[in-house]
């Protein structure tokens, strides 16, 4: 997985619908896993945990519905974005989609490219710099379109690594990392690298944070990980 490259869950039964979204997706530049059902997609959240989830409501045995009711509510996945996939058109059927966790709702057949849309907005909320957004807190700022970090209006240097770790940090400030979910949202899954090379770049990213001065922002919870603010 390419660093910073945002995990897209399809869970659908029908393999063409499958096939056509996984293929739009990573066109679009999104890592894509796949189920076919619902049982195969509470495996892969465990597995290898997503962005966000496109999630078809009528599968047989455990249907869309349920598998957003689970993942809803449970504490660890309850803040995974849910797109789900219906043929039924009913307000209604979107009421309770909706109400049982869905963040949005969208009802076949659909146009792939609104689908995207809405895929990229909902990322919007979960992971602001995978879309280019403008991340603020307190006084640092980080343009992640144009690459540029700066802290109380002065330009600093940070190398790729050291950008990417104050990405995901000011995605979400005060929620405190691990090493090991550092090494796979800064890294990659597929790549090894040892876990005492998160506390080497996480000291380049304070010594960058303060080249001009001011507090270290970034703390460090003995036996947890790392969190900002």
């Amino acid at each position: 997985m390419a660093a910073d490259q945002p995990t897209v869950l399809v869970v659908e039964d029908e393999l063409a619908q499958r096939e056509v979204l996984a293929y739009n997706l990573e066109a679009d530049g999104f890592r894509v896993i796949k189920a076919e059902n619902g049982e195969e997609a509470l495996l892969l959240v465990d597995e290898d945990m997503p962005d966000i989830i496109v999630l078809d409501w009528m599968m047989p045995n455990l249907t869309g519905i349920e598998v957003c009711r689970r993942l809803k509510t449970r504490t660890e996945t309850r803040g995974i974005p849910i797109i789900m996939l219906s043929a039924r058109s009913e307000e209604v059927d979107k009421v309770r989609g909706l109400e049982t966790g869905a963040d949005d709702y969208v009802v076949k057949p659909y146009s792939v490219i609104e689908l995207m849309a809405r895929v990229r907005t909902q990322l919007r909320r979960v992971r602001p710099a995978t879309v280019g957004m403008r991340l603020e807190f307190d006084d640092i700022v980080l343009d992640a379109e144009t690459h540029k970090v700066s802290r109380s209006e002065q330009p600093l240097k940070l190398g790729p690594t050291e950008f990417r770790l104050l990405s995901t940090f000011m995605e979400k400030p005060g929620r405190v990392w691990s090493r090991e979910q550092l090494l796979d949202r800064v890294w990659g899954r597929d790549i090894y690298v040892d876990t005492r090379t998160v506390d080497v770049h996480i000291g380049r990213l304070r010594k960058a944070l303060t080249q001009h001065g001011g507090e270290d922002p970034v703390r460090t919870v003995r036996g947890a990980g790392y969190a900002l603010g």
